[in-house]
């Protein structure tokens, strides 16, 4: 048995190997490529049919695509947890999908970061028949490592 973080380390190098890029998996299961890494890297399951087209393109075995399919313990579960909601929710949300968009700038851009000193940030409100949605875009400078 393959457990999902054990998987997620296995995807990671398979992707890498394969230059197989994150957009193409999403495109490949028809899910958002932010969902999609974060699933990859344990914090969704992935229905069936998704687990194995993703293991096909990486040409995973059958014990790394069931772990695809589990029930996965959201978050990293290493960090002190803030207590006001709002806080908290934003904490939930990047420490679900933090890994996923630290995946997806590197594969834009290269090895570096987001800028957090040369940032903008926007919260907004749009109107939604489900019920108003909060966007919040942080828009920061990429800044590649120099070695």
């Amino acid at each position: 048995m393959v457990t999902k973080q054990q998987a997620s380390e296995i995807i990671r190098d398979a992707q890498l190997r394969s230059g197989t890029s994150w957009n193409k998996i999403a495109e490949a299961i028809d899910r958002p490529a932010a969902w999609t890494v974060a699933a990859l890297l344990g914090q969704h399951p992935m229905s069936a049919e998704e687990a194995s087209k993703a293991g096909e393109l990486l040409g995973l075995d059958d014990d790394v695509v069931w772990a695809l399919q589990m029930q996965p313990h959201r978050g990293s579960g290493k960090q002190e947890i803030p207590t006001d909601p709002t806080v908290y929710r934003l904490y939930e949300a990047l420490d679900v999908y933090g890994a996923a968009i630290k995946e997806l700038i590197h594969e834009e851009f290269g090895d570096g970061i987001m800028s957090a000193i040369n940032f903008k940030i926007d919260v907004a409100r749009r109107t939604d028949p489900t019920g108003d949605r909060v966007v919040i875009t942080l828009d920061g400078k990429f800044l590649d490592y120099n070695w």
